[in-house]
């Protein structure tokens, strides 16, 4: 079925998009013990409006990244040097800083590439109405809601797909129960195949952590996953759903993003990413 039309501007959907995945990250910090979070040098923080998720021992772009920066609140040239800081202070090295289309002001990418911050590759946003569920398709998987019984493999498969070290698995497995997350698998018998979650917060859904053991690909996992958090947000109230995966480039089959092309969302923006790489010497004075 053809889902519901969104009549918003890719702005309010940016503000949307932004106010949903930072709520879910925040809730992934949340969700980690001292026991679980001190090895992992877990740790958030906020910088001129913009939240900073670090973890020290996760040499991860999907962890260690900054969202916000000069959203709803223009930032200063002194915030991108205090997000560099707080980022050497955690002990990480590569970070990501988001820059959305309603980042200002428009000198911050200049500032950005002073303190050492190069373009990376764009994440594509996207948005669906939680109206009219996609057909599940044919695919021989069966889809479960999980608990904690299966939180470990539900982790494992997730680490494994985002090429997370071992050490994040207790991290995502964390996530059973908490407020606003639902996670999901295939399975194929009682063999764990795919995983994936959703977070639901202020009547909207946010779809991560999507990923298919590499034994189980090519069999409709995704689709399936995708399919029934669809129709799960309607259940739970959600009007519209947000995920996100790597802007298309040449070269790359880009299976993720045509998943999510199949099931009814549309990319409405690209976020520009910066990730860090030297810093820059002082521009010379003109005059």
């Amino acid at each position: 079925m053809t889902p519901v039309p969104i009549d918003r501007s890719p702005e309010e959907l940016g503000r949307l998009f932004e106010r949903v995945e930072r709520a879910a990250l925040s809730e992934l910090h949340a969700a980690a013990s001292p026991p679980v979070a001190g090895p992992l040098g877990l740790r958030i923080d906020e910088v001129g409006g913009a939240l900073l998720s670090m973890a020290s021992a996760i040499p991860s772009i999907v962890i260690n990244r900054a969202l916000g920066l000069g959203v709803g609140v223009p930032a200063r040239e002194a915030d991108v040097a205090a997000v560099r800081e707080r980022y050497r202070e955690a002990g990480v090295g590569r970070h990501l800083v988001h820059l959305d289309p309603s980042a200002e002001p428009a000198g911050l990418r200049e500032w950005l590439e002073d303190a050492g911050y190069v373009p990376h590759r764009g994440w594509a946003q996207f948005v669906r109405s939680a109206d009219a569920p996609p057909s599940p398709g044919r695919s021989d998987l069966q889809v479960r809601e999980i608990g904690e019984d299966r939180a470990r493999e539900f982790a494992r498969i997730v680490a494994a797909g985002f090429d997370l070290t071992p050490q994040a698995t207790p991290l995502l497995a964390a996530l059973a129960g908490r407020p606003g997350w639902h996670l999901y698998m295939t399975f194929d018998g009682e063999t764990p195949a795919g995983a994936a979650a959703l977070f639901v917060h202020g009547g909207h859904g946010w779809c991560d952590w999507a990923s298919t053991h590499p034994a189980h690909r090519r069999r409709g996992s995704q689709h399936a996953l995708l399919c029934r958090r669809i129709a799960a947000a309607g259940k739970l109230g959600c009007t519209l759903l947000f995920t996100e995966t790597g802007e298309a480039v040449e070269g790359d089959p880009q299976h993720s993003y045509h998943n999510i092309e199949r099931v009814g969302f549309r990319r409405f923006a690209v976020r520009e990413n910066r990730v860090l790489v030297r810093a820059r010497g002082p521009r010379a004075s003109q005059g």
